[in-house]
């Protein structure tokens, strides 16, 4: 090179070229020609062996275009389902200015990545001046993740890359979770261990962790059909950040674990969301119900100051007790029949003051529900009364027990007469006389005086009568007191009919009945020779 050098100075000497002829002179040009080439040549190897990016001094596009200014990007570390923003920068080296197009993004499959910010898109970039795009990216898993990015512009190579990387690190209890970017609040739905069939229902949140809209495509429950999972929601579309709530209902069907999925599927880069259902319905042993139901808010309650009518042993009278039928719930509640369970009463009665069918008790308002018991055979009674009403359970029983030593005859009772004519017991106040007024007692169950009584003998015009009180014979189309009570007499083939006002009573006439033993028939046996006793109203 130090002689290279000295014949160059040497060439450059005017004193020289002078001296030198016209054959000196061109063997001059040609040595100056081959030390020029030799020199780039020796250049053009000694750059093969340096970087080939650092002889334009970017990778991303041509000598004179838009570049990255960075074209290898740190974009550090992010934890598994956490968001990152990343910024690229990029310069316009040529001589105008350049528009840029559409970006494109390829992640690798531990994140998910979308541009948050383009501000090379604003405007054309004018020369020598640089633009930023901002990336959100969210860690899917973990592991190294890679972006590549494409963008198109206006310069000579249309298109520009750029490169971000980095590491997803997983946070704690995130090893085996993957992260949508619809977040379920809560991730997973325990229902715990349910001993009732009652409903029950949970809130799950839905919410957009990205930055970009996300619409709800379908969501919905998979699991088995007696599983006993529903589903509500409106979840439509969520702008970025923004929620939603579904409500699932687990309505338990079979004893044991129930098991499903809520699956989400959304217009985001993972496409689905999902949360596990999990519940155990154990159901407590089945145990007898008691007297008296549990409050059910808004419903009426019906409760009884007494749990059993008991009348006790020894009855030889007639007998009542009375109990308080009360309303300690927080809503009306209206009595819809009172009724005694068996058809054959054996003298018990319910008194028609007090508690009566179509009552309404308000809250902590009481009626008081008065048995009577008039013993038509010796022995032990056990029977029900049954209060029907619209409250919780929709009905009430009372046990009714009581043993009689003796039969109480009802002909014993007092007849209650006013002035102004004789009432007929068939005719009523059109077919009245003048006279003694015959008055009913409204209380007494005309069915229940009637109780007890047989027919032992019968013929067309007259019948033989058995009862509590002994035997009688009545007549047909007569009227006859009994227990009490006025009745006009009807006697038809199969039997013997008693009227009073509206109410009509029954009896038939068993043929294997006869005088002989019709003193046997009432001698305290239960039922042994009791003819059946038909109650009817109107007709």
């Amino acid at each position: 090179m130090n002689m290279m050098g000295k014949v160059v100075t040497q060439a450059t000497s005017s004193a020289t070229i002078k001296r030198m002829g016209s054959k000196a002179l061109a063997l001059f040009a040609s040595v100056l020609v081959v030390l020029t080439l030799a020199t780039a040549t020796a250049s053009a190897q000694t750059a093969g062996f340096n970087d080939p990016g650092s002889r334009t001094g970017n990778t991303g596009g041509a000598v004179g275009d838009l570049v990255p200014v960075e074209a290898a990007v740190d974009g550090g570390q992010i934890t598994v389902g956490a968001s990152a923003q990343v910024v690229v920068l990029f310069r316009n080296d040529s001589g105008r200015p350049v528009q840029t197009g559409a970006i494109q993004l390829y992640p690798s499959s531990t994140v998910s990545a979308s541009v948050s910010l383009n501000q090379c898109s604003a405007e054309p970039l004018p020369a020598g001046a640089s633009c930023a795009v901002a990336l959100s990216v969210k860690g899917l898993q973990a592991g190294s993740w890679r972006i590549e990015l494409i963008m198109r512009h206006s310069g000579r190579s249309r298109l520009v890359t750029a490169t971000m990387s980095g590491q997803v690190q997983s946070g704690e209890g995130s090893d085996d979770k993957f992260v949508s970017d619809v977040e379920a609040i809560p991730d997973e739905l325990d229902f715990g261990s349910l001993e009732t069939a009652q409903p029950v229902v949970r809130a799950v949140i839905l919410r957009n962790i990205t930055s970009n809209q996300i619409d709800i495509n379908a969501i919905y429950i998979e699991a088995a059909d007696q599983a006993g999972y529903s589903l509500r929601t409106d979840c439509d579309s969520l702008a970025p950040g923004q929620a939603c709530l579904m409500t699932v209902i687990w309505s338990p069907v079979l004893k044991g674990d129930a098991s499903g999925v809520l699956v989400v599927e959304h217009t985001g880069p993972t496409s689905v969301a999902s949360v596990n259902l999990t519940g155990d319905f154990d159901p407590d042993d089945t145990n007898e119900a008691q007297i008296f139901p549990e409050a059910v808010p808004g419903r009426g309650l019906m409760v009884s100051s007494l749990s059993e009518v008991d009348f006790g042993d020894g009855i030889a009278t007639v007998s009542a007790i009375s109990v308080s039928l009360v309303n300690v719930g927080d809503a009306p509640l209206r009595i819809k029949d009172l009724r005694l369970a068996s058809s054959d009463s054996g003298g018990l009665s319910i008194n028609k003051t007090g508690c009566l069918p179509d009552m309404v008790l308000e809250p902590i308002e009481a009626c008081p529900l008065t048995v009577t018991w008039s013993p038509v055979r010796e022995g032990q009674i056990i029977d029900d009364i049954q209060v029907v009403h619209d409250g919780a359970r929709g009905i009430l029983v009372l046990p009714v027990r009581g043993r009689a030593s003796k039969i109480v005859s009802q002909d014993t009772k007092p007849v209650r007469l006013a002035s102004g004519g004789t009432i007929s017991a068939s005719l009523g106040e059109d077919g009245a006389t003048e006279g003694i007024a015959f008055v009913r007692d409204e209380s007494i169950d005309p069915a229940s005086v009637l109780d007890g009584f047989v027919v032992t003998s019968h013929s067309p015009t007259r019948a033989i009568i058995s009862g509590p009180g002994g035997s009688r014979i009545v007549f047909n189309r007569e009227e006859v007191v009994l227990g009490g009570l006025l009745w006009s007499v009807n006697i038809r083939p199969s039997g013997v009919q008693f009227s009073t006002g509206d109410e009509k009573v029954l009896l038939l006439f068993d043929r294997s009945l006869s005088s002989v033993n019709r003193v046997s028939g009432q001698s305290g046996t239960t039922g042994g020779g009791t003819t059946a006793v038909e109650a009817a109203s109107g007709g």
